[in-house]
């Protein structure tokens, strides 16, 4: 293993500042936790200077005393025209009493002109006196250098003084922004590789933007030519198109190049920790995430499933249990036997010795797909279509009739009434229930009738329903395909439906989700 790169992760404060992002000072608390137990070296919790919520953010991890890591307060230099020890964001990174802190600063000359609207030189004097005056306190400094490469490639010499700057300050890392994320991957290399030899042993860092989608890219080349320190966010949230992917850059690094982030036994815990920042963010995972989301690792085509059956190494670049995931064969009308032969022992389901029963099986998932339905999205439906093919599942239960209602009175308000009849073995159970739309109803009035023969029915819920109409050109007559995903408290599970009558494709795919819950338990 080749020398160390520390990670500084800065999903607490650069990774809110994405479109829709927005965490409590409670949800930071427990996301730093996460952090440090992964292994993060460093944790930026945010800037207490400029909201409440940063404040009591700090105030709160000083009393958990989160520990594993470096727990980071980030702020700006001071202001122009004034002492360092008179200037309130210093004073409330300070009142942060974390042990390191960074400021960033301005190296590029338009910045400093046009923004800030100062001299040149009262900006390197604003980033030496603040830079000092931290190191004064005893602190640990590190300094983002704002804007770095564009400030660069306009005018070289000026940046390097920035640099010198916060070098003479005192600061213990130099930190190379590329804020606009505009930089291409040749340049960024050469211009770090030439700052390195303009700024012998002083520790750098690479901080990286997604606007050219080379966040990740540009962090890793930055490795390449000696940079020690990666700043970056979980799932790689940030500003306009983001910040490079903190579980990405550990991946690539640890896995491919040798680089030593975070301790080998808990890589396998990346998954977890970028669903874990999903939930709490309330973003959705985003399945094609490399090494961690749900498509990381599957197999949809026929030729792949065939290949992985015999070596996983034929279509996966590393073994998906490295990162915490998991392989997936998927299956559509793209399938072949090897797909339905690879599910069916993951079920545990009992094919028959010759491949009869897998063709047979292929060629029904294909017929279906067909008119609409998509078994790679609705697992739970493909288990059941499985077991009915082959004869391992009878029907829990019949449905003897079903009426659904919708009222809308002069007051603009709309009831649903559904009233349905069904079968179980010899007996017969007639029941009704309102909701607040039809299949809601359907789905409450199904329940009602189960719940005596099944009682576990009331562990599971419906958690997502999505309609889609197929053919867009048959207008409200078209078929549509209804996709429910349930899940009680062990698993989650999806099932499909499809008909030109959308209350029909609804009452498929609940069914089937029950029938999944059934079959399970």
């Amino acid at each position: 293993m080749d020398e160390h790169v520390l990670i500084y992760d800065t999903t607490l404060r650069d990774g809110t500042q994405g479109e829709q992002i927005n965490f409590s000072a409670e949800e930071k608390l427990r996301i730093a936790q996460k952090l440090a137990d992964l292994g993060v070296q460093y944790i930026e919790g945010g800037w207490p200077g400029s909201n409440p919520k940063d404040i009591r953010f700090f105030q709160m991890a000083k009393e958990a005393k989160v520990k594993g890591a470096r727990l980071t307060a980030f702020g700006s230099t001071r202001k122009a025209n004034i002492l360092p020890e008179k200037d309130p964001n210093l004073k409330a990174l300070l009142q942060a009493e974390t042990l390191t802190i960074t400021i960033f600063g301005k190296c590029w000359d338009l910045h400093v002109t046009e923004i800030l609207g100062v001299p040149l030189e009262e900006n390197l004097g604003m980033i030496f006196d603040s830079i000092k005056y931290l190191k004064s306190k005893g602190k640990e400094v590190i300094f983002d250098a704002e804007h770095f490469f564009d400030a660069y490639k306009a005018n070289p010499q000026y940046t390097l003084k920035t640099i010198q700057a916060a070098i003479s300050g005192g600061a213990d890392t130099i930190v190379l922004c590329d804020t606009n994320g505009g930089t291409m991957v040749r340049d960024l290399k050469e211009i770090v590789a030439t700052a390195r030899e303009s700024l012998p042993g002083t520790p750098l860092g690479i901080h990286t933007h997604n606007d050219c989608g080379l966040a990740i890219a540009n962090s890793i080349a930055a490795v390449e030519v000696g940079v020690k320190m990666v700043h970056g966010t979980i799932n790689g949230y940030g500003e306009r198109c983001g910040n490079a992917d903190l579980i990405s850059v550990i991946a690539n690094l640890q896995l491919k190049m040798g680089k030593k982030c975070i301790d080998d036994s808990k890589i396998k815990h990346l998954t977890e920790i970028s669903r874990y920042v999903s939930d709490i963010a309330n973003m959705p995972p985003l399945n094609e995430r490399p090494f961690v989301g749900r498509s990381a690792f599957a197999h949809k085509g026929g030729v792949h499933a065939s290949a992985i059956l015999k070596n996983p190494l034929a279509y996966e670049h590393i073994e998906p249990g490295t990162v915490g995931n998991k392989r997936r064969v998927l299956v559509s009308d793209l399938s072949g036997k090897s797909n339905i032969e690879y599910k069916a022992n993951e079920m545990g389901l009992a094919l028959g010795g010759n491949s009869y029963d897998s063709q047979k099986i292929v060629k029904e998932i294909k017929q279906m797909e067909d008119q609409g339905y998509q078994f790679d999205a609705a697992e739970g439906s493909l288990e059941l279509l499985m077991k009915k093919t082959t004869g391992q599942f009878r029907e829990p239960f019949s449905l003897l009739s079903l009426r659904v209602i919708n009222e809308k009175n002069k007051d603009g308000q709309s009831i649903s009434q559904a009233t349905i009849k069904i079968s179980v073995g010899e007996e017969e159970e007639l029941t009704a229930a309102e909701g607040n739309g039809p299949v809601n109803a359907i789905d409450n009035a199904l329940r009602k009738a189960l719940i005596k023969f099944y009682p576990r029915i009331q562990e599971m819920r419906l958690v997502d329903f999505k309609v889609r109409v197929l053919e867009g050109s048959a207008g409200t007559a078209a078929r549509v395909r209804v996709l429910i995903e349930s899940r009680d408290g062990k698993d989650i599970w999806n099932t499909v439906g499809v008909s030109e009558n959308i209350i029909e494709a609804s009452w498929q795919a609940l069914v089937d989700s029950i029938y999944f819950k059934l079959s399970k338990d």
